[in-house]
C-alpha cells in the first residue's frame, strides 16, 4: 500500500492506493483477504465500520448450520448432485449453484484448516443433519456459535499475517471510471470516524484496482429484525453507480427472540415449547394455537417441524403445517397488538379444546427424533438441557434464563435471498467490483439452511482467486487516479458542505428515517404483503428518498455517518419495494418466504378470516421461470429485466484438456 493526499477544491484528503481494497470485516471478506494473501498478492488493505459488528460475529441459532457437500456415511453425494438440488430451489443460475457445490468441500476443509471446531468421529467423519430445504443432511455445525468461530479463526489469521486494517472507516461511496463501453470500479471514499470525533472532516480515498464488498444484508432497513442491530447494510453503495441487482423479491424470514436478537429454529422448537400470548401489560395468557388446531398431537407436532422447517414458508401454511404458527404469531403481535412468548418451563396445555400434551400423541417423524436424541421425557427446557445445553447457556450469557422467564417472539426479517449479481467469479457488471457473501444475490428461493455460509466462503476463495490471477496490477498513479475522480469527490464535498453549511439544531428528520423505512419494509416488504398496498408504498419510499437529498441537515460532523446511511438505506428499501411492485405486476404470488393476500385465494386454516386468502405460484407460471434484474441508470431512472435462469452447465471432463487449460491460466471465461 502507498499513501499519499490529494487536493481537491483546497482540501487535502488522505489517499491509500492499494491493488485490492475489502469492504466489511465479516467471514466472507476475511477469507477473501487470506485468500488474496495466500495466493500470493499481499497489496491488499481492510476497511470496516466497525470491526466485527457485522452478522457473522453476531448471529446465529441452536446450533447454527454450514451446509456442504456430503462427506460422511454411506449415502451418495456428488457436486453435481447437490448443484441440482440447490439448483431446484427456484431462481438460482445454475453455473453459479454448480460453483458453490464443487468448491463446497475445499471451502470448508481451509475452515477446518483453520481451527473451526467442526465435530467428526473417530474415523474423521465430518458427520452431518438434515436443515430446511435440505434433501440429504449436508448441514454441520460447530454450535450456536458457528459463524462467530468463523470469524474468529479468520480475524485471528489476518492480524497475524499483519494484514492492514482500516477500522473505523465507514464507506459512503464507490468511485467509478468508463473505459470503452464498461463501468470499472476505481476506488472508494470512506468517512473515517475517528478523524471526525477529533474536528476535522474525516474524508479518506482509497486508489483501487479491485473492490471486495462484504458488507452483508440489509439488516437495517427492517424494524422488526434478527439481524445483529449493527448489521445495517450498504447495498445502496453499489445499486447507486449501476450495480444490478436480482431476486431482491426474496428474503428470509422466521421466528426470533426480541430481547436478545437469535433465531429460534432447530433445538429450540424440536423441544415443543409452549407458545402463549399476553397483552401489552403481560395480563391476560392464552395458549392461542390451541383456537387453530385440531388436536394436541397436530399443534405439537408442527411446533417440532418448525425446528428443521424454520424459515416462514407459504407452502407450509395449509393443513396445519409449521408455518401456520409464523401467521398465527403474526396476527396476535402486529394485528392484534399482543405479545407472544414460548415458555420452556411447562409443557403445552390444551385448555378447553384439547388434550394437554402427551409425547405419546406426536406423530412419527418428532417422536422418532426425540426418541433418538434421548428426549422423550420432561419439560420443554429438561429437553432442551438434553440435547443442546449450550443452547441454553447462550441466552444466560445474555441474561436471560430459561429456566425461569419466557422469551419473548416475533416473525423477523433474517437473511437476504436476493442482492447484488455476480457472475462464476463473484463479479459484478461493474467490472472489478466482487461483491461476496450475503450481499451477493447468488441464493435461490429456498436455498438449504446454511449455503448462505458455504456461499459466502466459496464467493470470496472464486473472488480472490480471479484477482489474482487476472486483475493483479499495481494502482494508478496519483495524478491520473484524480483525474478521473475529481468530479466524483467534489459532488461528495459539495453534499456535505449542503448538509452542514448551517448546522441544524434540530436532527428529528435525521433520526426520523430510519424509523420511516424501517416501519415500512417491515410493513409491506416483510413475510405478509399486500398488492393493494405495495404502489403507495413504494411512492412514499421515493419520495423519502428526494427529500433526504434535498432537505436533511446534521447538527454537527459527528451525524455524517448516520446521514450517508440513511440516504444508502433509503435507496436500498426503494429499489427493494420496486422489485416486490414490478414482482406483483407480473403475476406474481405467494412463494419462498412471503405469503402473498389473495382475495381468490384460500384461507390458512378454516378459522383464520376472510383476509388471510392466498394461493402460490404455479410451476410454470412466469415468475417461476425468469429472474428478475433491476438496475439504475446513469439518470437515475430504474430498469427491470426478467431473465432467463440458466441451466447447470455440462462441462468436459477429459482430464489432459483440462490440465492443459489449468497449465495455462486459460479457465477464467467470465
Amino acid at each position: 500500500m502507498k499513501s499519499s493526499v490529494l487536493e481537491i477544491v483546497g482540501l487535502t484528503i488522505p489517499c491509500h492506493s492499494v491493488n485490492t481494497l475489502i469492504v466489511g470485516s465479516g467471514a466472507a471478506s476475511l477469507n477473501a483477504a487470506l485468500r488474496l494473501f495466500e495466493s500470493g498478492q499481499e497489496d491488499i488493505v481492510i476497511a470496516t465500520e466497525s470491526w466485527g459488528a457485522g452478522t457473522s460475529n453476531n448471529a446465529g441459532s441452536d446450533k447454527q448450520t454450514y451446509y456442504k457437500q456430503s462427506l460422511f456415511g454411506q449415502e451418495a453425494d456428488s457436486p453435481r448432485r447437490m448443484a441440482e438440488d440447490l439448483f431446484s430451489g427456484g431462481s438460482m443460475h445454475g453455473d453459479i449453484a454448480l460453483c458453490e457445490a464443487q468448491n463446497s468441500a475445499m471451502a470448508f476443509f481451509n475452515l477446518v484448516g483453520l481451527g473451526v471446531p467442526f465435530p467428526h468421529d473417530r474415523f474423521g467423519g465430518y458427520v452431518g443433519y438434515k436443515t430446511d430445504h435440505d434433501p440429504l443432511g449436508r448441514g454441520t455445525s460447530a454450535g450456536p456459535l458457528t459463524s462467530h468461530l468463523m470469524f474468529e479463526a479468520m480475524a485471528g489469521e489476518v492480524k497475524k499475517k499483519g494484514i492492514q486494517i482500516f477500522e473505523n472507516h465507514e464507506i459512503i461511496a464507490l468511485l467509478t471510471s468508463k473505459i470503452g463501453e464498461k463501468k470499472h470500479v476505481i476506488g472508494a471514499v470512506a468517512l473515517d470516524k475517528a478523524g471526525i470525533a477529533s474536528g476535522r472532516l474525516g474524508l479518506v480515498v482509497f486508489n483501487a484496482v479491485n473492490v471486495v464488498l462484504g458488507t452483508g444484508g440489509p439488516g437495517g432497513i427492517y424494524r422488526t429484525s434478527v439481524y445483529p442491530e449493527s448489521q445495517l447494510g450498504s447495498f445502496g453503495l453499489a445499486l447507486s453507480i449501476g450495480a444490478v441487482g436480482q431476486n431482491l423479491t426474496e428474503s428470509q424470514f422466521g421466528l426470533a427472540s426480541i430481547k436478545f436478537r437469535w433465531n429460534l429454529s432447530g433445538t429450540y422448537q424440536q423441544v415443543i415449547p409452549r407458545y402463549v400470548s399476553t397483552d401489552l401489560d403481560g395480563s391476560d395468557e392464552q395458549e392461542f394455537l390451541n383456537e387453530y388446531f385440531p388436536d394436541m398431537g397436530t399443534l405439537a407436532t408442527a411446533i417440532f417441524l418448525k425446528g428443521y422447517q424454520w424459515p416462514f414458508d407459504p407452502r407450509k401454511v395449509r393443513d396445519y403445517g409449521s408455518s401456520l404458527i409464523d401467521v398465527l404469531v403474526y396476527q396476535e403481535t402486529v394485528v392484534k397488538g399482543r405479545r407472544v412468548f414460548l415458555d420452556y418451563t411447562a409443557n403445552p396445555t390444551g385448555g378447553r379444546r384439547l388434550a394437554d400434551f402427551s409425547l405419546d400423541d406426536l406423530e412419527d417423524e418428532a417422536y422418532t427424533y426425540l426418541e433418538k436424541s434421548k428426549a422423550l421425557f420432561g419439560t420443554p427446557i429438561e429437553r432442551l438441557k438434553a440435547m443442546n445445553l449450550p443452547a441454553v447457556d447462550l441466552y444466560k450469557e445474555h441474561d436471560i434464563d430459561l429456566e425461569k422467564e419466557s422469551l419473548e417472539i416475533a416473525v423477523c426479517a433474517q437473511h437476504n435471498n436476493g442482492g447484488l449479481r455476480g457472475n462464476i467469479w463473484w463479479e459484478s457488471n461493474i467490472k472489478h467490483l466482487f461483491p461476496v457473501g450475503e450481499v451477493n444475490g447468488s441464493h435461490g428461493v429456498y436455498r438449504p439452511g446454511g449455503s448462505a455460509l458455504n456461499a459466502g466462503q466459496v464467493g470470496s476463495l472464486r473472488a480472490a482467486l480471479f484477482i489474482t490471477k487476472q486483475y493483479a496490477a499495481s494502482p494508478p498513479d496519483e495524478d491520473e487516479f484524480t483525474a478521473a475522480v475529481s468530479d466524483q469527490i467534489k459532488n461528495i464535498l459539495e453534499f456535505i458542505k449542503k448538509i452542514t453549511c448551517s448546522l441544524s439544531e434540530d436532527d428529528t428528520f435525521l433520526h426520523s428515517t430510519r424509523k420511516d423505512i424501517q416501519d415500512r419494509m417491515s410493513s409491506f416488504g416483510a413475510h405478509i404483503r399486500d398488492p393493494k398496498q405495495i404502489e403507495k408504498a413504494r411512492n412514499k419510499a421515493w419520495s423519502l428518498y428526494v427529500r433526504l437529498q434535498k432537505e436533511m441537515k446534521v447538527s454537527s460532523l459527528q451525524k455524517l455517518p448516520e446521514a450517508f446511511k440513511n440516504l444508502d438505506l433509503c435507496l436500498t428499501h426503494a429499489v427493494y419495494l420496486e422489485a416486490i411492485s414490478e414482482y406483483f405486476k407480473k403475476g406474481g404470488k405467494s412463494r419462498g418466504s412471503f405469503l402473498v393476500l389473495d382475495q381468490n385465494g384460500q384461507k390458512p386454516c378454516e378459522k383464520l378470516g376472510e383476509e388471510w386468502r392466498f394461493s402460490l405460484n404455479e410451476e410454470e407460471s412466469f415468475v417461476e421461470k425468469k429472474i428478475l434484474e433491476v438496475r439504475l441508470d446513469e439518470n437515475g431512472e430504474l430498469s427491470k429485466d426478467w431473465v432467463d435462469i440458466r441451466p447447470i452447465p455440462r462441462e468436459e471432463s477429459w482430464f489432459e484438456n483440462i490440465w492443459k487449460d489449468y497449465l495455462a491460466d486459460n479457465f477464467f471465461e467470465t
